[in-house]
């Protein structure tokens, strides 16, 4: 689903920096999406709300229980986003656009009767907070959670400026209502985002009603156990973990983390740096999206629609060979570009540390995070490919050892001291990274057999 990344490249036709810059700006900002940007407006509402609420403690409430709302919602959906993504491009394959829309209603409506009721009772027996706060919260949760179903859709609409329009208005809305709320100190911070999640979350509904008119109102054909691929759920499911594996077990730990609220923790030590490198996924993001994401999948077309029409070999194979070169190229463009943006961030690192107040302590943790976010991009992309070329148990696996490995070296920097925290989730997503390139390797090279042979 890479219409968007399609309609970018005319960005490029114009030969011309201001169109190079147009396009991978957009590309960077849309492919990062929700995740980034709201990193960035978390921090823009504790950055101006800091000096307008008393205690200051209120505002590191308000980061933490949006920080734990972020990860418990990626993960509860994890288990749907790509089994429901697969669903729905099948179905556009199929040129069976009319169930597209219900089929989504329906995966709303389980996620919201899911993630509702969860959160109703771990707000009823872990929390003692007031009532707006509990309401907030659940409301925010959520939310969150369908709108890491929705945002599916973005990446195959074509108007990308409205995109872009509706992440802005979105989260101007968060920033703005929290700070318009704060009187009402941290109740009014998180029914601030709250609001504005639940007006990104309408506007991308209406852009995907608008997009793709369905047939009907709710459909669940997507849990038809002929349409359900297990090895996407856990995948989905593994991948998010992994992610958060590292972030989890510094809060869980006493001695790296401390309470912030209810059973909420927080870790000064590990918290700070990790999200400030995730924002330089930006420009790697871009890459993936217009050269890994599109290129690809433009080629991937071309190879299996000469396998499906009979074409002759001597084509099937050129077109495998391309998409060959297609990989590398995408990933040697992500290397140099987020190697490019590393260089530059470990030499600006101690300026901007000082301009956003952080203590000088923080750099070399932020530099081994900044090497680890920017090998994950490197890791969709892999991931990326896998899925396309079917090999989802592969993609399983990949998962299922990058969580292993950032469980296990994030449990033995532990042991080694504080000198070596934030190796654990580098290395284990660059061992992943590595296992991962070398099995994609090996498939490729049996593309054909598998191809014609197994099906």
């Amino acid at each position: 689903m890479a219409g968007i990344g399609f309609e970018l490249r005319k960005l490029l036709r114009k030969n011309s920096y201001f169109g190079l810059l147009q396009a991978y700006g957009y590309a960077g900002i849309i492919s990062s999406g929700p995740w980034v940007l709201s990193i960035v407006g978390v921090l823009l509402i504790g950055l101006f709300s800091a000096s307008r609420v008393v205690p200051d403690t209120l505002v590191v409430q308000f980061l933490v229980t949006v920080t734990w709302l972020m990860a418990a919602s990626l993960i509860l959906t994890g288990f749907l986003q790509l089994m429901f993504t697969r669903y729905i491009a099948d179905r556009l394959f199929e040129k069976k656009s009319e169930i597209v829309l219900p089929n989504l209603m329906g995966a709303l409506t389980v996620v919201t009767l899911v993630s509702g009721t969860l959160g109703i009772l771990v707000l009823a027996f872990l929390f003692d907070e007031s009532p707006l706060y509990d309401i907030s919260a659940l409301g925010s949760f959520v939310v969150l959670c369908d709108i890491w179903i929705v945002v599916i859709f973005l990446s195959g609409m074509k108007a990308y400026r409205l995109v872009l329009g509706v992440f802005f208005l979105g989260y101007g809305i968060t920033v703005g209502m929290a700070l318009a709320l704060v009187r009402l100190k941290l109740e009014g911070l998180i029914l601030g985002f709250f609001i504005g999640q639940a007006v990104l979350f309408f506007a991308m509904l209406a852009m995907v009603i608008r997009n793709y008119p369905g047939d009907r109102f709710v459909a669940y054909g997507f849990l038809d156990h002929h349409n359900v691929y297990y090895s996407l759920a856990g995948t989905g499911l593994l991948y998010n973990l992994a992610i958060w594996a590292d972030k989890f077990l510094f809060w869980l730990n006493p001695a790296t983390s401390e309470p912030i609220i209810g059973p909420l923790r927080a870790s000064v030590i590990y918290d700070i740096p990790i999200f400030l490198a995730y924002l330089s996924i930006i420009p790697g993001m871009a890459v993936f999206l217009v050269r890994m994401e599109t290129d690809f999948a433009e080629i991937y077309d071309r190879f299996y629609r000469s396998v499906r029409e009979g074409d002759t070999l001597a084509h099937i194979r050129q077109h495998k060979q391309r998409m060959v070169l297609t990989i590398r190229q995408g990933i040697f463009e992500i290397f140099k570009v987020q190697g490019l943006v590393l260089v530059v961030l470990l030499m600006l690192g101690p300026a901007i540390l000082d301009f956003l107040g952080i203590s000088r302590l923080y750099q070399p943790l932020l530099n081994v995070d900044l090497v680890g976010v920017g090998v994950q991009v490197l890791l969709l992309a892999i991931l990326n490919v896998l899925f396309y070329l079917d090999l989802l148990w592969i993609a399983f696996f990949i998962c299922l050892l990058f969580l292993v490995s950032n469980i296990g070296l994030t449990w033995l920097t532990f042991q080694l001291g504080p000198q070596f925290f934030g190796f654990g989730f580098a290395g284990a997503v660059a061992i992943a990274s590595l296992v991962g390139l070398a099995m994609l390797s090996r498939q490729l090279d049996r593309l054909e057999y598998e191809t014609f042979m197994l099906q």
